[in-house]
């Protein structure tokens, strides 16, 4: 046998020997591009899971499942009346609709454009004292200057909650706090239903009356 014959034998042997090694280095990459691109799945799932859990723009707050489902007074029935209109439809805040009546505000709310209201229930202003309640209700400047505290010359949403700072009709500032769905104004009063439409105005249902300051 000469060696030129053995040379190529060699050769022979050396790439027979190199050729799993070359399998299982392929192999090894396949492996780690289907683990990357489950891994890349796994997160494009997760990014559309959290998607899906975050509160969409619709009303929020433990007092939204009181407001009818159907109706004038439901939300959907709000959102086509302007603000002190779709207010009167919802029983929660039948004695705020009889304060903005006794104020004579009830045109000028309608007639606003982009406001926000935040809104007392029944429950808020049963909480100020029956007497004080119907002095205020007696004295019209007073009350103006109460419910005008409510009302805020701009479209509030949500995100704006967390850390706001804003003026209101009554020429005062009120504040609010939180996060999530969780927020509260003048660190007192809580939103129990909020970013509720009507065809002018956002509205934040509140359970405390709102005083502006002396």
């Amino acid at each position: 046998m000469n060696a030129l014959h053995l040379r190529r034998i060699a050769v022979a042997v050396s790439a027979a020997a190199l050729l799993p090694l070359a399998m299982t280095a392929c192999s090894s990459s396949d492996t780690k591009d289907s683990a990357s691109g489950s891994g890349a799945d796994k997160a494009s799932s997760a990014s559309a899971s959290a998607s899906a859990a975050m509160p969409a723009d619709e009303p929020f707050g433990p007092a939204c499942s009181s407001v009818p489902k159907n109706g004038a007074g439901s939300f959907d029935g709000m959102a086509q009346d302007p603000v002190a209109t779709a207010a009167s439809n919802n029983p929660e805040l039948a004695t705020l609709v009889t304060a903005v009546k006794a104020a004579g505000l009830v045109d000028t709310l309608n007639s606003a454009e982009n406001i926000t209201v935040f809104a007392p229930t029944n429950e808020a202003f049963a909480k100020v004292p029956k007497a004080d309640l119907e002095k205020l209700l007696a004295n019209k400047e007073e009350l103006t200057k109460v419910l005008t505290y409510h009302v805020v010359g701009q479209k509030i949403a949500p995100k704006q909650l967390s850390n706001g700072s804003f003026d209101t009709l009554e020429k005062s500032e009120l504040t609010t706090s939180g996060s999530d769905t969780t927020y509260t104004v003048n660190d007192s009063a809580k939103i129990v239903c909020g970013n509720v439409r009507t065809a002018n105005a956002t509205v934040y249902i509140v359970d405390s009356v709102l005083m502006p300051p002396q």
